[in-house]
């Protein structure tokens, strides 16, 4: 596989040999990076939070996404969190206010992303507005230096005042379970849907493949498998 220090300058030289672009650089390069490959026509997926385009879940929208030129894979947070956000806006009858809580382990966070939390942060409201139709969104996100570190963990809550039907939730969180599976296999529910005194909530875990990053970096695994499979998802149009 050919590699450079020049960026991407140095996939510009090679334009016509490449098929797609991922950035995984910070929001800030992105942003100069997409204005200097949108002119090839090159497909570009973008896994920082600079959100310059269309969001992509695969497990919602990757169908309505594989004609797009560039891609927002939102975040991290964003690729665990909104499915489970969309489940919740199915079983209700409307939603004014869903609070994330993203806990991660502080050695998968690196200088991009500590450098991006204001982006990290509004471009995951804004996925959660976008995807489930809720009125208000907040995200809270919390680097947990522990040792050994934690898995990431998702806890997607809203008000109890809030109509859901429970049973409807629960099987649509296990439907979307399984399907966000099929291309992040760590991936799964520790806390399936709940009423507690306080808000009707959900707990989802992302455990990492641990091949060249710890278990625990689930984080980093779940954003990278959303962009492989929309890669994936247009190889096999091409294909066809």
């Amino acid at each position: 596989m050919p590699t450079s220090v020049d960026g991407i300058d140095a996939v510009l030289a090679r334009a016509e040999h490449i098929d797609l672009v991922f950035d995984a650089t910070s929001a800030e390069d992105a942003t100069r990076h997409w204005s200097i490959v949108e002119p090839t026509g090159l497909p570009f997926v973008d896994l920082t939070p600079a959100h310059l385009g269309k969001f992509c879940v695969p497990a919602i929208n990757l169908d309505s996404c594989l004609d797009e030129q560039y891609l927002s894979m939102v975040t991290c947070a964003g690729q665990a969190a909104v499915p489970m956000a969309y489940c919740m806006a199915e079983a209700a009858e409307g939603i004014d206010y869903l609070e994330l809580a993203t806990a991660t382990a502080s050695a998968t966070v690196g200088p991009g992303t500590r450098a991006n939390l204001d982006e990290f942060v509004h471009t995951t409201e804004q996925a959660i507005l976008e995807f489930s139709g809720v009125r208000r969104a907040k995200t809270v996100v919390i680097i947990n230096p522990a040792d050994p570190g934690i898995v990431m963990r998702n806890t997607i809550a809203v008000p109890p005042t809030e109509r859901i039907d429970l049973d409807v939730l629960r099987a649509s969180v296990d439907t979307m379970e399984k399907l966000i599976k099929s291309y992040v296999p760590g991936y799964r529910v520790a806390v399936p849907p709940v009423a507690t005194g306080d808000r009707i909530m959900l707990m989802a875990e992302v455990e990492g493949r641990g091949d060249w990053f710890p278990r625990y970096a689930g984080n980093l695994d779940i954003i990278t498998c959303a962009a492989i499979a929309v890669a994936e998802a247009r190889a096999e149009r091409r294909r066809s």
